[in-house]
């Protein structure tokens, strides 16, 4: 195992959230709509842009707003989101996921963050993780959100290692289609139903373990 891929939103914190609230304000703000609470599974694990086309879809406005429109107001939903994310703390970290990065570097195991978020680095600053990843795969750099595989492969590359060679730790599925698609192994944290298509599934991060890990891949 070269190394793992961590997600960052339900798998190192959980932002969901802090997310979802941002998406219902510019929703109701900038077209007038409201997202139902179930719409939020619907934007799990996806890029900004493909979230903001699957509101204007389920507004019925897919065709109204020209790219550099859909652009702006995906910039108006981000700054609404950082304002929240800035209230973030190490007592948001996800249970377990610090003694866990603590034994995989005691391993030798190299770590890089695979997340659609442009907002990562900022996000690791303010849990005080940003010193214990080895990189942080930038989603601006890749031309295909998940679930293909490019975010896992960028992630890979940036620590030198060969996906196939890889563990990935995702919560929705579409980050776990996305691991299998890169080669690498992948790690589900939630619902087994739901990803069913992980090699290994844990309820909680809490579960997650140096040990669960190495087993996974040597499976």
């Amino acid at each position: 195992m070269q190394g793992v891929l961590f997600d960052l939103d339900g798998v190192i914190t959980d932002t969901a959230k802090f997310h979802f609230k941002a998406w219902s304000r510019l929703a109701k703000e900038k077209l007038g709509v409201v997202l139902p609470a179930s719409f939020e599974s619907d934007l799990k694990g996806i890029s900004r842009i493909d979230s903001m086309n699957r509101i204007l879809k389920f507004a019925k406005m897919a065709d109204k707003y020209s790219a550099a429109e859909v652009d702006t107001m995906a910039q108006y939903k981000n700054d609404l989101y950082l304002k929240e994310i800035g209230k973030l703390t190490q007592a948001d970290i996800l249970p377990g996921i610090e003694n866990l990065l603590d034994e995989l570097a005691a391993n030798k195991v190299k770590l890089s963050v695979a997340s659609a978020s442009k907002n990562a680095p900022f996000i690791l600053e303010k849990l005080g993780l940003r010193q214990q990843f080895d990189a942080i795969a930038d989603p601006a750099k890749v031309a295909h959100g998940k679930p293909a595989p490019d975010i896992f492969l960028e992630a890979a590359a940036k620590i030198n290692a060969d996906p196939t060679q890889c563990v990935g730790i995702e919560d929705a599925k579409a980050g776990v289609q996305a691991i299998k698609a890169a080669g690498a192994i992948a790690v589900g944290v939630g619902n087994p139903s739901d990803l069913a298509e992980a090699d290994t599934v844990v309820s909680s991060t809490e579960e997650l373990t140096y040990s669960v890990l190495a087993l996974a891949f040597q499976k």
